[in-house]
């Protein structure tokens, strides 16, 4: 926690948007938040740059839709490789099994399939971007059966 601690320090110091440290097979990555007020002590920077579980009140999921989530923390991509087809398109219609997208963790291509059958209402990734366990990555409204 420490380390955590200097490496947020740091951050704030130096004034860059980001910072990832990789030590064998651990990384850590804190990102500043924009327009951040005055600085709070490092362990409260921490905390508040970890990912908030909280939904909003009015969670598409209340909506009926269904969120497709990361298995993993990775590296989200749309495509099976760069200058290809992306796998889905907003409108289209998905069975359950079929692969969305593709997630790298730790050099492994992590198929993301979808776990319902029904039509891709929103993506929530940018492309060649990271993403975090558990974070959606798309909405899909169901099929009503």
């Amino acid at each position: 926690m420490r380390e955590v601690e200097q490496i947020v320090e740091l951050l704030r110091e130096s004034g860059v948007g980001e910072i990832r440290v990789r030590n064998g097979e651990v990384e850590i990555s804190v990102k500043a938040r924009p327009e951040a007020p005055a600085a709070p002590p490092a362990s409260q920077a921490v905390a508040q740059s970890l990912p908030e579980a909280v939904e909003p009140e009015s969670s598409p999921e209340m909506d009926g839709l269904h969120a497709v989530r990361s298995p993993v923390v990775g590296t989200f991509y749309r495509a099976p490789a760069p200058g290809e087809e992306v796998y889905v398109e907003v409108g289209d219609t998905v069975s359950a099994g079929q692969t969305l997208c593709i997630v790298e963790a730790m050099k492994l291509m992590n198929e993301i399939v979808a776990d319902v059958s029904g039509e891709v209402v929103e993506v929530l990734a940018e492309n060649a971007s990271g993403v975090e366990y558990d974070q959606p990555l798309f909405y899909l409204r169901p099929d009503e059966r």
